[in-house]
């Protein structure tokens, strides 16, 4: 009789090509998934009764800031606690490497990231041997960031690069993608990236379609202008040659409120003609730098962190400014360098993109933030039990979907992704009638409900929402982009 590492019994299988899904056993040996059907003729050395649970691939999460945590914090438990397998890094235009600092200086936004001395991968080989070193316990694939080479390279971040700096940046470039780098990501909205023109993005962005790789962005806006920013984006992608990405697609700001039909009207025109696609978190509030800019009294502002007061660190900029005695934009003044959460979208808005087939998603959480946003803990839970059980926003089949196999086809991440006979055993045994964030804004920092187990290239790393301590996660390297994947339905 055939023989297997683990045999998972009797399971409600949802694949990841979002088919409905069939009870079947699932068996595990040597890092894949070696067998799947009904009643196995098989033994193996660890047996788990799947019978009342799915069993789904593991979570891909497309956006996260986890560029220096998966070396620091290997153990990853925000994210593995949730389901997660795989985190995608180097989003917004900023990436751990390659990384050099001058004097140890730190431009916005890369401080999201860790302080200074986390900056400790000059070369993007570098940084891989550092994933293997550290073994985290998720997969870790990386983008490269717009934001960090132009530091690399450039003695001031206000100007635009220069013909020379920006050789030197696709030279920079082409050495990652040449390592199994994704792509480039930009974060165009932010000070260090603002000032570059399009072009400049274009002509970085040149080598990516020889590598097959994808171009990333946190747009130049996601507010009034938010229709001229993706036309940039689209713009850059055409020159390209390759997928684009559009991050954390949102409508922001109360002015804005009620666009989401037009944005993605947008989306869908440019899809025709050129692949592209999107990603969204679940919630109406977002987190970043405090940002001046962003200052209003029309939406909630909740301070994260605060360099010169860390003592305010999970209170409202306004309740702040009150005691005081300050205006809100004063009070900001003074608390820069920050983090802040924006309750800055519509919740009609954020459904209808999250249920738009081109839109995967991704928790764009902030780990080294005191008192994080809590889609950090409850991004990809949220999704399952909030939207897909109790909102009936999309089939439970489709919101796997949208966290498995379509972002490993987008993404190019090869053997992910779907519960099938030769793909890596990442994989998750959930609770469909319990799953659900229980992280809060007031209490973030709490692991799910209803997440049972956990494998990661088939190493059993979390049992009951208790971590095994097994890490046995591992640098992915660029596969092939599916260019199919990007295609909607006319």
């Amino acid at each position: 009789m055939p023989h297997c590492e683990t045999l998972i019994r009797h399971a409600r299988v949802i694949d990841g090509t979002g088919a409905a899904p069939f009870v079947a056993d699932v068996a595990i040996s040597d890092g894949t998934i070696a067998r799947v059907g009904p009643e196995l003729a098989m033994t193996a050395e660890r047996t788990i009764d799947g019978a009342g649970r799915c069993l789904a691939p593991g979570f891909i999460d497309v956006h996260t800031h986890d560029d220096t945590n998966v070396v620091r914090t290997p153990e990853m438990w925000p994210k593995l606690s949730q389901g997660v397998t795989t985190v995608i890094v180097g989003n917004c235009g900023i990436s751990a490497s390659p990384a050099r600092l001058r004097a140890g200086a730190l431009p916005v936004p890369l401080a999201l990231l860790g302080g200074a001395d986390a900056f400790t991968y000059p070369t993007f080989r570098a940084y891989v041997d550092a994933i293997a070193r550290a073994r985290p316990a998720v997969n870790v694939a990386t983008l490269v960031g717009h934001t960090t080479l132009r530091n690399n390279h450039m003695t001031a971040l206000d100007r635009a690069a220069t013909a020379d700096e920006t050789d030197a940046m696709r030279a920079e470039l082409r050495d990652a993608l040449s390592l199994g780098a994704l792509g480039l990501s930009s974060g165009l909205q932010y000070a260090s990236a603002f000032a570059a023109p399009t072009e400049e993005v274009m002509a970085l962005a040149e080598p990516l379609a020889e590598f097959g790789g994808l171009y990333t962005t946190h747009m130049r806006t996601e507010f009034a202008g938010i229709l001229d920013a993706m036309d940039e984006a689209f713009r850059i992608g055409r020159h390209a040659r390759v997928p684009v990405a559009v991050s954390h697609l949102k409508c922001a700001g109360p002015e804005n409120w009620g666009r989401s039909a037009e944005v993605l009207r947008a989306l869908e025109r440019e899809g025709r003609e050129h692949p592209v696609g999107c990603d969204a978190y679940p919630y109406t509030a977002g987190s970043s730098m405090l940002d001046l800019e962003q200052v209003t009294d029309r939406i909630e502002i909740t301070i994260t962190w605060s360099e010169p007061h860390p003592e305010v660190g999970g209170r409202s900029l306004k309740e702040i400014a009150g005691e005081w005695d300050v205006s809100l934009l004063d009070a900001a003044r003074r608390l820069c360098p920050a983090g802040a959460i924006y309750h800055s979208m519509s919740e009609d808005d954020v459904r209808r993109i999250l249920r738009h087939p081109a839109t995967v998603i991704g928790s764009d959480g902030l780990p080294n933030d005191p008192k994080p946003h809590p889609r950090l803990w409850g991004t990809f839970p949220r999704v399952l039990g909030h939207y897909a059980r109790d909102a009936g926003l999309f089939p439970l089949a489709v919101a796997v979907h949208k966290m498995t196999g379509l972002p490993a086809r987008k993404f190019g991440l090869g053997d992910r992704g779907f519960v099938r006979e030769g793909f890596a055993a990442d994989l998750v045994l959930f609770d469909a009638a319990t799953v659900r964030d229980v992280a809060t804004f007031a209490d973030p920092q709490r692991p799910a409900a209803g997440i049972h187990a956990v494998w990661v290239n088939g190493v059993l790393s979390s049992r009951d929402q208790v971590p095994t301590g097994a890490r046995a996660g591992r640098f992915l390297s660029r596969g092939t982009i599916d260019h199919a994947a990007y295609r909607l339905a006319p």
